[in-house]
């Protein structure tokens, strides 16, 4: 992205449209942009969800048009090494061999032995592990394809969205809060604010998005980090201040292998029933 050139463009429109200093905003508005990485929205990268194009389309369009409205942006980056315990590396079965993607992994796999770890000193640890999941509703262990992997170009935001990003910071002089996620190599980390199990929680994104009046979240995958963040947000935010914006958020599809579309439409009409609102980039008269 030629950076001088659009920090130019979006000063000269926020002196042209008279945009306010992000600083001046008397209603704080916060968009949570979660994962909105190549890894999950370029097709061809390694977890590519389904409708992440043209959510992101439609979500780039909407930060556009609501430039002056959107106080600060908080992208979060799923970040990834290769010996984690949801890649393939870190288990094996008896004969040595590692599962295949999308393999899920239960209680019972572990403690039969159909899976283990591949370094025996982390086995217990696994076992620990996978029962927590089960205990605490969780979505099973699923050995997801080696994604987000940090220094790749598949961690990097679509570029589409790190340009909006920047000329909303040049516009409202505000740097996004960046917040990186999923790096412990022993816990899956859908959520933005903690780990699935264990870890340490990210009380400083939540002091941050306390701060806000309202708080629009988009992203991917609908029925993994973004219904998880969803989740935990609702511990510590009242409902009718969390804006799920539908149509910039798809769930995990890989035909023949996944399909979390059920899981994610039951986590959105839970969490409307619960007071959250749920709208359409495109609606008007809500923001």
């Amino acid at each position: 992205m030629p950076y001088e050139e659009r920090a130019a463009e979006a000063a000269g429109w926020a002196r042209e449209h008279a945009v306010q200093p992000a600083r001046e905003d008397t209603n704080r508005v916060c968009l949570l942009l979660v994962d909105c990485q190549n890894t999950f929205c370029t097709p061809g990268f390694e977890l590519f969800v389904p409708g992440a194009p043209d959510d992101n389309r439609r979500l780039c369009e909407f930060v556009y048009r609501n430039l002056a409205a959107i106080t600060q942006i908080v992208p979060t980056l799923d970040t990834h090494h290769a010996l984690q315990v949801f890649h393939a590396s870190w288990l094996v079965d008896a004969e040595g061999r590692h599962p295949a993607p999308y393999t899920v992994v239960s209680v019972q796999d572990v403690e039969n032995g159909v899976w283990r770890a591949a370094d025996p000193a982390e086995h217990e640890r696994l076992l620990e592990y996978v029962r927590a999941l089960e205990a605490g509703g969780r979505y099973r262990l699923t050995v997801w394809p080696y994604h987000a992997m940090l220094g790749g170009i598949g961690h990097a935001l679509v570029s589409a969205v790190e340009e909006t990003v920047f000329f909303h910071a040049i516009a409202r002089e505000i740097s996004p809060a960046f917040q990186v996620k999923g790096d412990d190599p022993r816990t899956e980390a859908y959520s933005a604010l903690g780990p699935e199990v264990g870890g340490r929680r990210n009380n400083e994104l939540v002091d941050l998005l306390r701060s806000f009046d309202r708080v629009l979240l988009a992203g991917q995958a609908k029925s993994h980090c973004v219904a998880w963040t969803v989740e935990d947000l609702l511990q510590d935010l009242p409902p009718d201040r969390l804006y799920l914006l539908e149509d910039c958020m798809s769930p995990v599809v890989v035909p023949g292998a996944v399909d979390f579309t059920a899981e994610a439409d039951a986590a959105v009409a839970r969490f409307a029933d619960r007071g959250v609102n749920v709208v359409r980039s495109t609606d008007a008269g809500w923001l």
